[in-house]
C-alpha cells in the first residue's frame, strides 16, 4: 500500500529523527447544544481536553460487568484468540479487545446513554466504535503504558483523518493513585506531536504489549507538563473520565495487590471514517481499528436491555 494520497495529511508523523510540535486545525468540541452534559462540562473540556463523572455507574451494575469480565478473561478458549492481548510474561492478560463484540453486556454498555449521549454532544454527529478494549493491569504484574497521544497512532496507522474522537474509560475497580490509573496532560490536547521513528510492519504485535515508535521526546514531555501539569483519574468503581483522542496520556505500572480494570470505548464521528493509513501500510486488524461505520443506537440502560 502507498501513502495516503486521497486526503491532504495536516498532522504528518514518523518522518523524521525528532519530535516536532504541530499546532491543532480541528475543533475539540463540535455540539452547540448540550443535554447530558453542561455549557460549563463542554467549555472545561475543550480547555483541558477531558472530563470525569464519579459514580456514573451504580455498584450493582459494576458488580455485574466485573463478573462478566471475570469469565471472560478466565475462557482458556479464548485466550489464543488475537484479541486477547497478554503481559509480556505471557502469563496474564493485559488487554481484551473488541470487548463489545465479546460480551452483549458491554455491547450494550458502549451504547447506554449516560456514556453514549456524551460522545454525540461532544462530536456533534452519529458516531461508531472505533476500537473497544478492557485493560486489565493485574495486581503485581500489570505493566505501564507510556505516554502517548492515540490520535497519533490512530492517524499514522489506521487512516483516521482528523481529530474528530474521543474515548471513554470507565472503572470497573477502584483506580487509586499507587495501581496505575490514567495520568493525563491537561491542555496536550491542543497541540500535535509528530513523533520520530518509522512504523514497523505488524507494529500492532508490538505496540500493544510495549509501545515505543509513537511516542513523544521526552523534551516535550517535560514543557507540556511544565505548562499543564498532570492529573490523575483516581476514582472508586463506576467512575468514568472522557477524554480527547489526541491528548498526551498514559499510566504506570501496577506492583500492587489491587488490579485496575477498565473497561474502554473509542467513539468516532461518522463524519470522520477511516481513509488508508497514513503510514503507508497496510491497516491495522478490524478488532483494532474498525471498518463498521455503523452508528451506534442508544439504549437507556445497559442492564435492562440485556432481559
Amino acid at each position: 500500500m502507498t501513502q495516503n494520497k486521497s486526503q491532504m495529511d495536516f498532522y504528518p508523523t514518523r518522518m523524521r529523527r525528532n519530535s516536532k510540535i504541530i499546532p491543532r486545525t480541528d475543533s475539540v468540541v463540535y455540539g452547540e447544544s448540550f443535554v447530558s452534559l453542561s455549557e460549563d462540562n463542554a467549555k472545561f473540556f475543550e480547555k483541558n481536553g477531558y472530563l470525569i463523572f464519579e459514580n456514573l455507574f451504580s455498584e450493582n451494575e459494576i458488580k455485574s460487568l466485573f463478573d462478566e469480565l471475570k469469565k471472560i478473561s478466565l475462557d482458556e478458549s479464548k485466550k489464543d484468540s488475537p484479541q486477547f492481548i497478554l503481559e509480556e510474561t505471557d502469563k496474564e492478560v493485559r488487554s481484551i479487545f473488541e470487548i463489545h463484540k465479546q460480551s452483549k453486556m458491554y455491547g450494550g454498555l458502549c451504547r447506554d446513554r449516560r456514556v453514549l449521549d456524551v460522545a454525540r454532544q461532544l462530536l456533534g454527529s452519529q458516531v461508531y466504535i472505533h476500537q473497544s478494549r478492557v485493560n486489565l493491569k493485574p495486581g503485581f504484574d500489570g505493566k505501564e503504558f507510556y505516554w502517548h497521544s492515540d490520535f497519533e497512532t490512530w492517524h499514522s496507522e489506521d487512516g483516521m483523518p482528523s481529530m474528530r474522537a474521543l474515548s471513554c474509560s470507565i472503572s470497573l475497580t477502584d483506580n487509586f493513585e499507587f495501581n496505575g490509573p490514567l495520568m493525563v496532560i491537561p491542555g496536550s490536547h491542543k497541540q500535535f506531536v509528530s513523533c520520530s521513528g518509522k512504523t514497523p510492519k505488524k507494529h500492532y504485535q508490538q505496540s500493544l504489549k510495549r509501545q515505543e515508535v509513537g511516542t513523544p521526546d521526552k523534551e516535550i514531555l517535560e514543557a507540556m507538563v511544565r505548562e499543564g501539569g498532570i492529573v490523575t483519574a483516581k476514582g472508586k468503581a463506576g467512575s468514568a473520565i472522557f477524554f480527547d483522542c489526541n491528548i498526551m496520556h498514559g499510566s504506570n505500572g501496577n506492583i500492587t495487590p489491587y488490579p485496575r480494570s477498565n473497561a474502554f470505548f473509542v467513539y468516532n464521528s461518522v463524519k470522520n471514517k477511516l481513509t488508508d493509513p497514513f503510514c503507508g501500510l497496510p491497516p491495522r486488524p478490524d478488532y483494532i481499528a474498525s471498518h463498521d461505520f455503523t452508528p451506534l443506537e442508544p439504549v437507556k440502560n445497559f442492564l435492562v436491555s440485556q432481559r
